[in-house]
């Protein structure tokens, strides 16, 4: 099986760098499943986990990716987005400290309130990073 390189970087640094045999993430569009020497794209990507398969078919590594863009091309994949955590790098307690007052500060807004956005993306995020974290491989 062949491979392609992979990146996910953010604005602190790369936080995956490899080959992997394939790449599944989640475009505002979609689930895509990239294989190597996939046609080029560029398309935007939704706060979800990607999974980064390996040759042996066994070994999956997981990421916490909050949007950005992912662009391909056949022999290399860069995901770029503006916060990413590999799933041993997410402290559970601080994740959960955070959906819980995310929760908090949304049981007293409305839809229309200002603040109800930003405490709606803090929930996804915190929930992405327990999802990420505590996933079965």
């Amino acid at each position: 099986m062949s491979t392609v390189h992979t990146d996910i970087v953010t604005p602190a640094g790369k936080v995956f760098s490899g080959d992997v045999h394939m790449v599944i993430v989640r475009a505002t569009s979609g689930e895509m499943g990239i294989l190597p020497h996939h046609m080029p794209i560029v398309a935007p990507l939704d706060i979800a986990m990607v999974r980064l398969k390996y040759d042996d078919g066994e070994k999956v590594d997981f990421a916490a990716v909050h949007g950005g863009f992912i662009q391909v091309s056949p022999d290399h994949i860069t995901i770029l987005s503006e916060a990413a955590e590999m799933k041993e790098q997410i402290d559970i307690e601080r994740a959960q400290k955070a959906r819980s007052e995310a929760q908090q500060a949304l049981s007293t807004l409305h839809e229309s309130s200002e603040g109800y956005e930003e405490a709606m993306l803090k929930l996804k995020r915190s929930e992405l990073r327990l999802k990420t974290a505590t996933v079965d491989e």
